[in-house]
């Protein structure tokens, strides 16, 4: 399992249609990833229907607090390895920093990660 870790507020100024872009750009790894025989996972794939179903109405209230990266930080610890993509991102960072600190495989490049035995 493989949690793919890139940008989703950073540089959009909370624009709906560049956040659903970011999430675009995971969802398209992920799906290379799947078809190279690996389970891709993203945090947004589980975080934003939660901060949906929690009344959230925007990037960075309470609810967007309590739950988006809680979830991802969970997610991780379950993952055998990170591939982090796209441009800065304080979260995919953390994500990164938190992979190493428990010894996951973070993988840069999508050509780097090795096809599913």
């Amino acid at each position: 399992m493989i949690l793919v870790a890139g940008p989703y507020r950073s540089g959009t100024g909370d624009d709906p249609r560049k956040l659903e872009a970011n999430v675009q750009a995971m969802n398209k790894v992920a799906l290379e990833l799947f078809r190279a025989g690996h389970l891709p996972v993203t945090g947004e794939a589980l975080a934003l229907p939660l901060l949906e179903t929690a009344g959230s109405a925007r990037p960075g209230d309470a609810a967007f607090q309590e739950i988006f990266h809680p979830v991802a930080e969970r997610l991780l610890s379950r993952c055998d390895a990170v591939l982090r993509i796209g441009g800065p991102s304080e979260g995919a960072d953390r994500m990164v920093a938190q992979a190493r600190a428990q010894g996951t495989t973070v993988y840069t490049d999508l050509t780097d990660v090795p096809a599913a035995r």
